[in-house]
């Protein structure tokens, strides 16, 4: 059986420290990794854990060839990893880059919106929807009470827009307004991932949302370097679901979303 961490982040060693505490000062939170390919593989040591999707965030359109480079090599120096591109609103040719993405071998596409400061549902990612939908899954961060730019409403407009899009709502589909997440999405083609929500929620709600969303249609991640892979793989699977219900959430349907198999 594979466990995979559907949710991490990893930086280049040379800069992982800055954008590490980048990412705690956007979240008033003290971080838990060092934000290194490294670090994040010591969890393997640790846990059942076999595989980590790994991504970045473009907060430029300058730093998308380059992300994509680093995730690439790093795929590529260690098979436990499945790479996932980043993209910018602003970036001058996104199909070019997109193309030549899918030819470093990475299988998705990941974007904040919160960070990159764009509406989810802007005409400039609209574009770049219609490019990837039924080619490349997409994992997007989903809910931030701070700003409206990933509000739920408008990963509903996208779905209806593209049927084919495949999406992770990442973190409980609204991760500082769950419910509203649940509300508005639960009926629409749209998988969750658990990452950066279960210490907020506490056990017994985390439970009950998962039991609501469906366990075919929810996926653990640990988003590190934020919080521990290896505290919250212990956590999730401490909340009582059935052995085929957690092959699922850990395996199955992460390769269900990402098309693959995973071994």
């Amino acid at each position: 059986m594979a466990v995979i961490d559907m949710h991490a982040h990893i930086y280049p060693d040379k800069i992982a420290e800055r954008a590490v505490d980048a990412v705690g000062d956007f979240y008033l939170v003290g971080m838990y990794g060092k934000g290194t390919a490294t670090h994040l593989l010591s969890s393997q040591e640790r846990s059942p854990l076999t595989h980590f999707v790994v991504h970045s965030v473009a907060t430029k359109p300058g730093g998308v060839a380059t992300i994509n480079n680093f995730i690439a090599e790093q795929c590529q120096q260690h098979p436990e990893f499945m790479g996932f591109m980043a993209m910018h609103q602003d970036l001058e040719d996104p199909e070019a880059e997109i193309e030549r993405a899918i030819g470093l071998g990475l299988r998705g596409m990941k974007l904040h919106p919160d960070t990159q400061k764009v509406d989810m549902d802007d005409p400039r990612l609209m574009n770049i929807y219609e490019i990837i939908a039924g080619r490349l899954p997409l994992i997007v961060h989903t809910g931030d009470y701070r700003t409206d730019f990933s509000h739920p409403r408008r990963l509903k407009n996208i779905l209806h827009t593209f049927p084919d899009l495949v999406v992770d709502a990442a973190h409980y589909g609204g991760w500082s307004m769950p419910e509203i997440g649940y509300d508005l999405l639960h009926d629409e083609n749209v998988l969750i991932d658990v990452s950066s929500s279960m210490m907020y929620l506490g056990n017994r709600r985390a439970k009950e949302l998962v039991d609501m969303w469906g366990t075919d249609r929810v996926m653990f991640g640990s988003d590190f370097p934020m919080w521990d892979p290896v505290h919250e793989y212990d956590t999730f699977t401490s909340l009582g679901f059935t052995d085929d219900q957690l092959e699922n959430m850990l395996w199955h349907n992460a390769e269900r979303f990402m098309g693959i198999k995973v071994s």
